[in-house]
C-alpha cells in the first residue's frame, strides 16, 4: 500500500506535465488555421479596399483626379475644400438630401423593425387559423426581388396621387419580410413561453408583456433587423427615381447620381457612409450581449 502511494505523481507535477504538453501542441504548425487567417486577411483587404479608395480620392484636388495613383494620397489635401464644395453647391441642396435620406431610411428603419418585431412575436406566440399559411406568404415575399416591385408600387402610388411625395418613398419602407421571418425565428428560441404565462397571471396586459419582457429579450434580432432595414433603404436607388421628380425631395443615391462630376459625387459618397458606420458601431453591442447570452445558455 506505501509503495503505491509513492508512485503515484504529484498533482502539481501533473499539471506542470500537461502544462507543457499543450503548449507544445500550440506550438506546432497549424496548415488549417495559417490558410482561415489568410483567407480572413483576404476578405477584410477585398471589403476595405473600395473604402480606402473613397477615402483617399475624397482628399484629392481635382486636378489629382486624374494624375495620381488611386489607391494613394496626392500631393495637395483638400478634403475640407471638397466637403465645403459639395455642401453649397446649388445652394446647399446635398445638405437635403442628407436629412432626406436620415427620415427615409432612419424613420423608415425604425417604424418597419417595430412592425416587423410585433408581427414575427405574433406568429410565434399565438395560434391562430392561417398562421401558418401567413408565414408561408411572408417567406415566399423574402424571395422576391425589390427592383420587381418597384413598378407596381408606383401604379399603386399613382391610383392616390401619392407619387413625387414623401411619403412614395416612406412607406414601402416601413415593410419588412425580412425582419417578420427573423423575428419569428428570434421570438421561438429566445422567449420562453412559461415566462409569458408567468407574466399573464401576475395580470400582465398582452402588449405589456411584449413591450416589457419580449422586446428586451429580441434585442440582438431587433438590432439586426433595424441595421438591415437601414442599410437597404438608404442604399435604395430604383425607388425613389421612378416615384421621385423634385431634386429637393431626392435621397442621397439619387441626387448625387444626377451631380455626375466624380469631384462632387466622391466626397458626397464619402459623407454618405458615415451615419452607417455609426449605426453600426452603436448597434454592435447588442450582438456582443446576444452572443454572450447564447454560450451561457448553451
Amino acid at each position: 500500500m506505501r509503495e503505491q502511494l509513492t508512485s503515484v505523481p504529484h498533482p502539481t507535477a501533473l499539471t506542470s506535465a500537461e502544462h507543457i504538453r499543450r503548449r507544445a501542441v500550440r506550438g506546432r504548425f497549424n496548415p488549417g488555421g495559417l490558410a482561415a487567417m489568410l483567407f480572413l486577411v483576404v476578405c477584410t483587404l477585398y471589403f476595405l479596399t473600395p473604402f480606402f479608395w473613397l477615402v483617399v480620392t475624397a482628399t484629392k484636388a481635382p486636378r489629382d483626379l486624374e494624375t495620381t495613383f488611386g489607391l494613394w494620397f496626392g500631393p495637395h489635401f483638400d478634403l475640407i475644400a471638397n466637403l465645403q464644395r459639395i455642401f453649397v453647391i446649388d445652394n446647399g441642396i446635398f445638405a437635403q438630401w442628407l436629412l432626406n435620406t436620415l427620415f427615409y431610411a432612419g424613420g423608415g428603419a425604425l417604424i418597419g423593425t417595430a412592425l416587423a418585431s410585433m408581427t414575427g412575436y405574433a406568429l410565434s406566440k399565438f395560434t391562430f387559423p392561417g398562421r401558418t399559411f401567413i408565414f408561408s406568404i411572408i417567406l415566399g415575399a423574402v424571395l422576391v426581388p425589390a427592383t420587381t416591385l418597384a413598378l407596381p408600387l408606383f401604379l399603386m402610388m399613382s391610383s392616390v396621387n401619392m407619387t413625387n411625395t414623401y411619403w412614395s418613398v416612406f412607406l414601402p419602407g416601413i415593410v419588412s419580410p425580412f425582419g417578420v421571418y427573423l423575428s419569428r425565428i428570434y421570438a421561438t428560441a429566445a422567449v420562453p413561453n412559461e415566462l409569458l404565462e408567468a407574466a399573464r397571471v401576475d395580470g400582465a396586459g398582452e402588449f405589456h408583456i411584449f413591450a416589457t419582457i419580449a422586446v428586451r429579450l429580441m434585442g440582438p434580432a431587433l438590432a439586426t433587423i433595424f441595421l438591415f432595414q437601414l442599410v437597404t433603404i438608404w442604399n435604395n436607388y430604383f425607388l425613389p427615381l421612378i416615384m421621385l421628380d423634385n431634386a429637393k425631395l431626392f435621397p442621397l443615391t439619387v441626387g448625387l447620381s444626377n451631380w455626375g462630376s466624380p469631384i462632387l459625387v466622391v466626397p458626397g459618397a464619402l459623407v454618405s457612409t458615415i451615419p452607417l458606420l455609426i449605426g453600426c458601431v452603436l448597434l454592435q453591442r447588442y450582438w456582443r450581449v446576444g452572443l454572450g447570452t447564447g454560450s451561457v445558455k448553451g
